[in-house]
């Protein structure tokens, strides 16, 4: 992104060009120097601030679509449940439902990161509690999310990175923050200024916010006992995932190779890296059990 491309876009012509490379480590140079500063404020807004510098810069460089802001459409929008009716697709379903097991071992992960993050304890009964608490909600969240005509939602990893660098975990913070995100939702002109902002700009931001989710995952692993059973599942896991990240026509050759309606099924669960990573980790966790190892 901070090259100027989406992954899915197919627009090669505009990636890694030399203006959306400045555009992208302007921001990322912005957040690092803000959040390094003395003033609590500066230090607490450094990712707002440093998209709203690479936005300026970006609109006066002509890389703003402008058009789309001022475009003619509705002040208020309120969203109109099944506004595209009801249906069920099995093989839409089952890939789905798999990647929905998997998001709650992420948000499960998300959570003990965020403790991890404000001092809070990452075992006991307490522990357990906010757990179950945050893969219910996200349950819940989808379930409306669905009727309002939207994706499926979980825990955003990224938050794990906005947690570190602003050193702020309250959830009265979320909850008004939540608050303020339903309100935006409901003026259309917001988000196409939103969508507005070059994906460059974007990603000078989010170089930053994946990077601590990294660092967040590897403290989290470095709190597990790495005996030979655990170093052998997540040595395979990541083999699986990387694998299908790297070489995404895999999928797609063996969904053609088997054929008919379970091919279609096999190609959207393997397709994911997630998918395939998080459902090896599952199946080998279940075969080699829990024996302690000396």
């Amino acid at each position: 992104m901070a090259g100027g491309q989406w992954l899915l876009d197919n627009k090669p012509e505009f990636w890694g060009s030399l203006s959306n490379l400045f555009l992208g480590f302007l921001v990322l140079i912005s957040i690092i120097i803000l959040n390094r500063s003395s003033n609590q404020w500066i230090r607490l807004s450094s990712i707002v601030l440093g998209l709203v510098i690479g936005f300026v810069v970006a609109l006066f460089m002509g890389k703003v679509n402008t058009s789309a802001v001022f475009a003619v459409q509705e002040v208020i929008s309120i969203p109109i449940p099944f506004r595209y009716g009801f249906d069920f697709d099995i093989i839409a379903f089952i890939p789905i439902a798999l990647i929905y097991v998997i998001t709650a071992i992420e948000s499960s992960g998300d959570i003990t990161a965020n403790c991890m993050i404000s001092k809070q304890d990452v075992k006991g009964e307490g522990y357990i509690e906010r757990i179950k608490n945050g893969v219910l909600g996200d349950g819940i969240n989808s379930a409306i999310a669905a009727v309002f005509n939207t994706f499926p939602n979980t825990t955003f990893s990224q938050n794990n990175g906005v947690i570190q660098l602003t050193g702020i975990a309250s959830r009265h913070v979320g909850v008004w923050v939540g608050g303020i995100l339903i309100l935006m939702g409901l003026f259309p002109h917001i988000g196409s200024l939103l969508r507005a902002m070059p994906n460059s700009v974007l990603g000078g931001a989010t170089i930053v916010m994946f990077g601590t989710v990294a660092i967040a995952g590897i403290k989290i692993l470095s709190t597990v006992n790495m005996n030979r059973r655990n170093m052998l599942i997540l040595a395979v896991s990541f083999g699986m995932g990387l694998g299908v990240l790297l070489v995404p026509q895999f999928a797609s050759s063996l969904g053609a190779n088997i054929g008919g309606t379970f091919g279609k099924l096999v190609q959207s669960i393997f397709s994911s890296a997630i998918t395939t990573g998080g459902l090896t980790v599952l199946i080998l966790s279940a075969i080699m059990g829990e024996k302690q190892e000396g």
